[in-house]
């Protein structure tokens, strides 16, 4: 029996890891933790290697910064089986349609296109993810949103910079940044007329995301 520690000339690293977590995942061999895992249980572990990864950046410490990436890329491979079992997709699926994706994004190039600067390519960038998800709602036949991409899991406040970053692209954005500052008072005063009516739970919950909503539009302006 050859242990997945000991090389396989035959087999490329990533094979290698493939055939670990296969093998994890075995239904009567493999690991019981890893076999009673689903996208759902594994998602917030994916995460938390990403900020581990970013941690190890902001550190600058190349020795951390290797291993996480290898705890990262375990994060794909361990999602990559778990829809290989279902028939959805595989490892080598994925680095197809990350492949493509790149070669279409960056016709400046795999093309003949130019692009002069980093600002033009961010420009181009966005317009062809525009383009994809268009082209997405198109094919699940319902209308496109503009706030399409914008992912329900991420960070709250991440996401409502990102919702107003897409809103501000769309021309729905305040003028300057006194309306801004004016928003952010009406906001506070909803708050407390909440709080002094001892309104419901849900009414404060209500107001205070507002006002937390219209301190990240402000913090986006500045």
């Amino acid at each position: 029996m050859r242990f997945p520690n000991e090389p396989d000339e035959a087999m490329s690293k990533i094979e290698r890891l493939l055939d670990i977590m296969a093998r994890l995942r075995a239904p009567k061999t493999g690991c019981p933790w890893d076999r009673e895992q689903d996208f759902a249980s594994i998602a917030p572990y994916t995460i938390e290697e990403a900020y581990e990864v970013a941690d190890a950046i902001a550190r600058d410490d190349m020795v951390a910064l290797k291993e996480e990436l290898g705890d990262l890329l375990f994060q794909v491979v361990f999602h990559a089986q778990m829809a290989k079992e279902r028939d959805a997709f595989d490892f080598e699926e994925i680095a197809e349609t990350i492949s493509q994706k790149m070669l279409r994004r960056h016709p400046h190039v795999f093309g003949d296109i130019e692009i002069p600067s980093a600002d033009a390519q961010t420009r181009a960038w966005e317009a062809h993810k525009a383009d994809e998800r268009a082209a997405r709602a198109r094919a699940e036949g319902r209308a496109l949103s503009r706030l399409d991409g914008v992912a329900a899991g991420l960070p709250a406040l991440v996401r409502a910079f990102k919702i107003q970053r897409r809103a501000a692209r769309a021309g729905f954005d305040w003028k300057s940044l006194a309306p801004v500052l004016d928003k952010l008072d009406e906001e506070r005063a909803e708050l407390d007329d909440a709080l002094q009516k001892d309104a419901d739970s849900a009414r404060i919950a209500e107001e205070m995301g507002d006002l937390l909503f219209a301190c990240v539009n402000l913090a986006r302006w500045l």
